[in-house]
């Protein structure tokens, strides 16, 4: 097995088991839920990046409809098929194992997509361009992405960022990409850091205590990785965080 499949193999057996792979909390998404312009009485729904499901349960308990949930790790899919099942919802859920950013759906076939901090696999821009075709007229795209809060960011957290993910903007900057993809800007909501601590990394930080001593060569990179994010947004949170945008195809 390459180093590069080891590695991705060791961050999903790292966020297996976990409620959340990524920063997000479910009475935030509500909240932005409740201001949405109306959608069709049955909408069509797709959560890309979707992980075990956090963010496609919500999306079932809202609008009482089906939703596609679509990752790239087919045991992440697994445990969200084993959750709708034991909720009694798997007729809710269909899932799709693939790249979320070469779908082979249909023009027009999305009213709501859904995708929380997914996109940055394909840079803000490239999911963009690559999600705008599915979505029908006057659709909506609700996508998290990592942002910078202001212009004066800290020599640290800019050195660590921009490494880790060149593409990282400003919401301002992002706000243009969208035009630029075929968006209307409807709202920038940003998630508060409690959420980051309270429903991502806290659970992650047990789960490292359990299985460190114990790691090996690839997991503990992983972890080392991880703990060097969680350094960062201590010190940082103010400077940037996940920025949710809030798009309607023009």
């Amino acid at each position: 097995m390459k180093e590069s499949d080891k590695h991705i193999a060791a961050l999903i057996d790292l966020h297996r088991s976990l409620d959340r792979q990524g920063p997000g909390d479910a009475a935030f998404s509500k909240h932005i839920l409740s201001l949405l312009p109306e959608l069709p009485q049955k909408p069509r729904i797709a959560d890309l990046g979707s992980g075990t499901g956090a963010g496609t349960f919500v999306l079932i308990e809202w609008f009482k409809a089906k939703v596609c949930a679509v990752d790239f790790s087919q045991a992440f899919l697994d445990e969200l098929e084993a959750h709708a099942e034991a909720r009694g919802l798997r007729d809710r859920v269909q899932t799709v194992q693939g790249d979320m950013g070469s779908l082979n759906w249909p023009p027009a076939s999305i009213d709501l997509l859904w995708s929380e901090g997914a996109a940055y696999n394909l840079t803000f821009f490239g999911a963009l361009r690559a999600w705008r075709p599915l979505l029908a007229s006057n659709g909506l795209a609700v996508i998290s992405e990592i942002s910078w809060f202001s212009k004066d960011i800290p020599e640290p957290v800019w050195n660590y960022w921009t490494n880790a993910y060149p593409a990282i903007s400003t919401e301002a900057e992002n706000s243009e990409k969208a035009v630029a993809a075929g968006f209307r800007v409807l709202a920038i909501h940003r998630l508060p850091a409690s959420a980051w601590w309270e429903n991502y990394y806290n659970p992650l930080k047990e789960k490292i205590a359990f299985i460190k001593a114990d790691a090996d060569e690839a997991m503990g990179s992983v972890i080392q990785e991880v703990e060097a994010e969680m350094d960062i947004f201590r010190h940082y949170s103010d400077t940037y965080g996940y920025s949710f945008y809030v798009l309607q195809a023009a």
